[in-house]
């Protein structure tokens, strides 16, 4: 189970990294909005993925307890 919820924020943190570098592109075009929903898509992924690292996390913590 620990290694399904580390995959789970690792795919989380990758979709955020591609939302990001999306962003960087739209705005080095010139195309604003599209930037902007693209860091929106990237904040998004990055509060999942730091939720889901923290779960893991604490579920890892307690596999090793028992």
């Amino acid at each position: 189970m620990p290694k399904e919820a580390h995959t789970k924020a690792a795919e989380h943190h990758q979709n955020a990294a591609k939302s990001h570098t999306a962003a960087a592109e739209s705005h080095g075009k010139g195309d604003h909005a599209k930037g902007h929903e693209h860091s929106a898509q990237a904040l998004k992924h990055s509060t999942t993925a730091h939720g889901q690292s923290e779960a893991a996390h604490a579920k890892s913590g307690s596999a090793l307890k028992k």
